[in-house]
C-alpha cells in the first residue's frame, strides 16, 4: 500500500525556490518522475510507503492580504498527450502551479497548442525555463496514424471529420521517418514480422515527441533566453519512467533531451529508437527471426 499526501505548512510557507534555469528544471522532473516510478513499485511491499508533496496554499486561492487571485508561475510548459493514464504533474512529482500543462490527442502541435505556449512563454517568461514535449508508449492516436500508414484504406476512417485527419496528418511526418529507419537498419523483411506494427507505433512514438520538439523549437528558437530550453521525452505506461529510448531496463536513466536540429540528427535518433531492445525484441532480431 502506499499513500500520496500533499503537504502545506503554514509556519514554512514560500519555502520552495524555483528552478534556476533550464538544466535545475530538468532534474527537477526527472527527480519527480524517478520518486513516482519508485514509489508505486515499493508499494508491492508489506510495509506502507508514502510520498509528500508540498505545495504552498497560496497557489490554490488561500486568501490574500490583496484580496486577490494567486500569481501564475509555473517553471516548466509541458505540450502532452490527452490521455487519460498520463497524469502530468502527478508522474512528474509535482504541485499545483508548477507546471503549465497543454494537452492534446498525439501531443501534436496545432495552432491552438502553439499558441497557448506562446501565451506561457511571453507572459510566465519570470518564472518558466523548460517546455517539455512528452510522448508516451502505446499512444492512440499514433496507433491511428500507423495503421494508416501500413494501410491507406483506413485513412478512409478519418476522411469524414477534419478534426481527427488534423491529429493524424501531423504523425504522419514521424511515422515514415520511423518507418524508414526500421527497414534501414532490420530491412525490407522487417515489415513480414508479427511485431512490426507494435515496433513502429513505439519508434514513431519517440519521433513524433522529438518532430514537435524541434518546432516549438525553431518557432520561438529567438524568444528563448539563456536558461531556458525545449526537450522531449516518452513516458512508459509500464515502467511508468520518462525516457528517450524505449529501454526497458529500470537502470536506463530518466531523461529528457533536446529534439536533433537537422535531418542527419533526426536519422540517427530513428535508427537509435528502432535499434533498442524493445524493438529488437517485436521484430525477433533478439530470436535471429531477422
Amino acid at each position: 500500500m502506499f499513500d500520496l499526501i500533499y503537504r502545506f505548512d503554514p509556519n514554512s510557507r514560500h519555502a520552495d525556490t524555483a528552478p534556476a534555469d533550464a538544466d535545475e528544471a530538468s532534474r527537477r522532473l526527472e527527480d519527480g518522475n524517478k520518486q513516482f516510478a519508485q514509489m508505486l513499485t515499493a508499494a508491492f511491499d508489506p510495509a506502507t510507503v508514502s510520498q509528500v508533496l508540498r505545495f504552498d496554499a497560496d497557489d490554490l486561492g488561500l486568501p490574500r492580504e490583496d484580496g486577490g487571485p494567486p500569481t501564475q508561475k509555473p517553471f516548466a510548459a509541458i505540450l502532452g498527450c490527452s490521455d487519460a493514464r498520463v497524469p502530468t504533474e502527478m508522474i512528474f512529482g509535482q504541485a499545483c502551479n508548477d507546471l503549465f500543462v497543454v494537452r492534446v490527442a498525439g501531443n501534436v502541435l496545432g495552432s491552438e497548442c502553439l499558441g497557448s505556449l506562446d501565451y506561457a512563454l511571453t507572459n510566465l517568461e519570470d518564472s518558466l525555463k523548460l517546455v517539455v514535449v512528452l510522448g508516451h508508449s502505446g499512444c492512440g492516436a499514433v496507433t491511428a496514424a500507423v495503421d494508416a500508414f501500413i494501410d491507406p484504406t483506413r485513412y478512409l476512417e478519418f476522411a469524414s471529420s477534419h478534426p481527427l485527419r488534423a491529429v493524424v496528418d501531423r504523425i504522419f511526418v514521424a511515422t515514415r521517418a520511423a518507418h524508414s529507419a526500421i527497414l534501414g537498419l532490420y530491412g525490407p523483411s522487417a515489415e513480414q514480422s508479427a511485431g512490426f506494427r507494435r515496433a513502429l507505433i513505439e519508434t514513431t512514438v519517440v519521433l513524433n515527441a522529438a518532430v514537435t520538439a524541434a518546432t516549438v523549437q525553431a518557432e520561438f528558437s529567438k524568444r528563448l533566453s539563456p536558461d531556458q530550453r525545449v526537450v522531449f521525452g516518452v513516458y512508459n505506461l509500464v515502467t511508468r519512467r520518462v525516457k528517450v529510448s524505449l529501454e526497458s531496463d529500470d537502470n536506463v536513466a530518466i531523461r529528457m533531451v533536446p529534439p536533433p536540429d537537422d535531418a542527419a540528427g533526426f536519422g540517427r535518433l530513428g535508427l537509435l529508437v528502432a535499434s533498442s531492445s524493445m524493438v529488437r525484441e517485436l521484430l525477433g532480431a533478439e530470436r535471429g527471426q531477422l
